[in-house]
């Protein structure tokens, strides 16, 4: 997908972070826009900065199936058409450091409902649409590195990226299995400058745990800020992601850091070893490489 003028794109979490840069792109790109975010306020703030784009602006969880079906619907009614479907919307549960059996079940389900439900009701929502319309066009999922690599940090938003990947590889798969027209690009950033680690912000009650919030400890909290301070702009991460739509391009990674730990991953399985997993203990701001390659 190369003309993006007078195209519609869809874009989810489009209300901060690289949704917003999506948007902002896809406005500059002469693009209609349907933005949905769960936080109506922060859509509307985005949407005062994207001049007089067409757009469409709806409330979403994206979790909700019935939801995301209601916004399918939406986007043909005002446009007509969809050509380009950005299921980009991710939380991240707060305290992400912890042991993996410290997560309360309130974590899992508030963390796969939008990671992984939220692709897969994208797909299910929209795809088919696309398919019997006949038109090219194409589908961002946003992963995460941490969907190619593992270790004891961030069990629950890993595992859910790990889910994304696989189910962004089969979506891949299956439209070249039935020829159509459509490309799939899987975005894998790095770190980014994003409000995704204030996701609690957005937690549903009903999935709030009965333990309250959990926030990370101190000591990783100050690695955390200072590996943040030199990551990519959700700008330069959403460039990115226009250039492998463009270029038709499966896998879209902002970063080469990560590198080195998903080749020994990977050989481990290959090897049928056990693995060695990077710490994030191990990292600091002193670390050439992350000060000049994290993203």
């Amino acid at each position: 997908m190369q003309d993006f003028s007078g195209k519609t794109a869809v874009i989810t979490g489009a209300g901060s972070g690289i949704g917003a840069a999506l948007a902002a792109l896809a406005a500059s790109k002469g693009m209609n826009l349907v933005l949905a975010d769960i936080n109506v306020s922060d859509l509307e703030t985005v949407a005062a900065t994207l001049g007089d784009a067409p757009m469409l602006l709806q409330r979403a969880d994206v979790a909700d199936p019935a939801v995301v079906l209601a916004l399918a619907d939406a986007a043909w009614a005002r446009f007509g058409s969809v050509d380009l479907l950005c299921n980009n919307a991710g939380v991240v549960p707060g305290g992400r450091h912890r042991p993996v059996w410290d997560y309360a079940e309130e974590d899992w389900r508030w963390a796969f409902g939008v990671n992984v439900d939220g692709v897969v009701n994208g797909i299910r929502s929209f795809v088919p649409r696309m398919i019997a319309d006949g038109r090219p066009g194409h589908i961002l999922n946003t992963a995460s590195v941490a969907g190619f690599v593992s270790g004891s940090g961030s069990a629950v938003y890993g595992a859910s990226k790990h889910a994304v990947v696989r189910i962004t590889e089969a979506l891949y798969a299956g439209l070249r299995d039935e020829g159509a027209p459509i490309g799939v690009t899987l975005l894998a950033p790095g770190l980014v400058a994003t409000q995704i680690y204030d996701a609690e912000r957005s937690r549903p009650a009903h999935l709030r745990a009965a333990s309250g919030r959990v926030d990370e400890a101190p000591e990783l909290q100050s690695i955390a800020d200072n590996l943040y301070r030199n990551a990519l702009s959700s700008e330069e991460v959403a460039r990115m992601a226009f250039e492998g739509i463009s270029e038709n391009r499966l896998y879209v990674f902002t970063t080469d850091r990560f590198d080195d730990a998903i080749a020994s991953r990977m050989q481990a399985i290959l090897d049928r070893e056990n693995p060695q997993f990077e710490s994030l203990l191990s990292l600091s701001q002193d670390d050439a490489g992350m000060q000049d390659k994290v993203a």
